[in-house]
């Protein structure tokens, strides 16, 4: 019965998706308050989870976030029939329509829709942590997890405490000093950041973040493509006033290396976290693609082999038929209009649970084909943020 469900909708939307709010609680930091959520909707999932810091899309993967989290929790669902209680896992509709929705190519490599995107917002700065490579997150039987950061100027309306991005360690700073302050990480406060290197984010841009690379992020809500996988070690135990104990260090270690500070030091990707060129290799200014009279569309994730994005601003009054070479996920930012036949807006305000029309899931063939996309104001830009995995093209060899 779900099958018929999934491939009747499918047919009927021409391969577009509209997709549920998918909001995650996180129980360490304060929320930002930036993602548009009712003021009073910060705790809707109680208080023992702590407030709602993130919004995840095209999600086939679930938040590792503790005991309490749902089965479900982070996972996308699309939106059947405008009633949330009918609602399907998009996972379903990956391992019901596999190549119909993803493409040949992308479904043969990976088999299923292999990365993410989300929102995350806090009030203040993250921890100093890495994600594992692909190599040590095969120990604890995960995957491993670059990802990408940029910054969308209308979900910025204020930069929170603190609005600047550690990466890496100083290019001086040797293991040793690292390993030091590592040893220490349950008698004091250890500082790592102070072998750190901090730069002010610029609302528009981003930067990419290779595996085993130390970064603390900045206080800006960040729109973050990802692989997927929710795999980290946390290296800083005391940020903003709050305090992390020795389990977020070693959280992702093997058994028999639990508590193995020379294991965990292992897990850095030596040479990228001491580049003295990191901003050069790793920050992500936008690359402009087309601009005409309808529309402007950049670049904005880029420059590795994992994950890509694009910024796709269609102009007041205007509409674009939009090809693209795979199938994406896509969420709006800013304004009102049509994408496809769906009605597409970018909400003011959402409570937890309810429906919206800022999300998208678009397959291979709708992608390949176009995309019809009305902007429907006369004077404010229509504005979207697209997600998708990096398939190598003829010639391009990153």
């Amino acid at each position: 019965m779900k099958e018929n469900t999934i491939v009747r909708y499918f047919e009927e939307n021409n391969g577009i998706l509209n997709m549920v709010p998918i909001f995650v609680p996180r129980r360490f930091g304060n929320a930002g308050r930036r993602l548009r959520l009712h003021p009073h909707d910060y705790y809707a999932l109680g208080t023992k989870r702590g407030s709602i810091k993130e919004r995840w899309f095209s999600s086939v993967i679930t938040a590792m976030n503790g005991e309490l989290a749902a089965p479900d929790e982070g996972m996308s669902y699309v939106n059947i029939d405008n009633n949330v209680e009918n609602k399907i896992l998009f996972k379903d509709f990956v391992d019901t329509l596999k190549e119909d929705i993803l493409g040949k190519d992308l479904y043969n490599k990976f088999g299923t829709w292999p990365m993410y995107s989300k929102f995350f917002d806090y009030e203040g700065p993250l921890f100093h942590h890495l994600h594992l490579d692909f190599e040590s997150a095969a120990r604890v039987g995960k995957l491993g997890k670059p990802e990408a950061y940029y910054y969308p100027p209308q979900y910025n309306n204020y930069p929170g405490k603190f609005p600047h991005t550690y990466f890496g360690l100083n290019p001086s700073v040797s293991k040793e000093e690292v390993r030091e302050r590592l040893l220490n990480y349950e008698n004091e406060d250890i500082r790592i950041t102070e072998l750190s290197r901090a730069y002010r984010i610029e609302l528009g841009t981003g930067w990419y973040t290779p595996p085993g690379v130390l970064h603390a992020p900045g206080s800006y809500l960040t729109y973050e493509p990802q692989w997927n996988s929710d795999v980290n070690s946390v290296y800083e135990n005391i940020t903003d006033g709050e305090i992390y104990d020795s389990s977020f260090l070693y959280e992702n270690c093997p058994e028999d290396k639990m508590g193995d500070v020379d294991y965990v030091l292992s897990l850095l990707d030596w040479e990228k976290n001491v580049d003295p060129y990191y901003k050069k290799k790793y920050f992500r200014a936008p690359i402009v693609l087309e601009d005409n009279e309808d529309y402007t569309e950049k670049l904005i994730v880029y420059g590795n082999e994992y994950i890509e994005a694009k910024e796709l601003t269609i102009k007041p009054g205007r509409e674009a038929v939009i090809k693209d070479e795979t199938a994406y996920g896509a969420i709006l930012v800013q304004g009102y209009g049509y994408f496809g036949h769906h009605k597409c807006s970018t909400p003011s305000m959402l409570r937890f649970g309810q429906l919206s029309e800022d999300e998208f899931f678009v397959s291979y063939d709708a992608a390949s084909k176009g995309v019809r996309i009305k902007n429907e104001s006369k004077f404010e830009p229509l504005v979207m943020l697209k997600h998708y995995p990096y398939m190598e093209k003829n010639g391009d060899k990153k």
